[in-house]
């Protein structure tokens, strides 16, 4: 067996021989180009999924923010509602006399005539 395994085959180089060997080498070529195709397909895909996964991610924490900053501005727009509403009050009791001198006697202790002002200290509550 072993004189069998070192002898050497020549090879018949016949027409067919030449033509299966083209074959060969031509099946070699578009499996390595097929292979290469699929690999750049692949790589291409890979690149894309990631662009488009960071896409959607940045996109969606942008989102939650927008709706974090929409929710405090809509706390802000009700205080704001209040505080609007407080004031028109007060523009309408400005506009009365009789409380602006109350407020004058009580801020500036202004008075009218033969009248005294007493301030009392605020008790507090212990």
């Amino acid at each position: 067996m072993s004189l069998a395994k070192d002898r050497k085959i020549t090879q018949l180089q016949s027409q067919y021989m030449q033509q299966q060997e083209r074959k060969d080498q031509i099946l070699k070529r578009r499996k390595r180009g097929l292979i290469r195709r699929l690999t750049l397909f692949g790589l291409i895909a890979a690149v894309t999924s990631v662009i488009v996964l960071t896409t959607l991610i940045s996109q969606s924490s942008a989102i939650n923010e927008k709706v974090h900053q929409k929710k405090e501005l809509k706390t802000q727009l009700t205080e704001l509602q209040k505080d609007e509403k407080v004031l028109e009050e007060e523009i309408v009791k400005l506009n009365d006399d009789e409380y602006i001198a109350k407020i004058a006697r009580r801020d500036y202790f202004l008075s009218e005539d033969n009248e005294i002002i007493f301030t009392l200290p605020k008790k507090d509550k212990e």
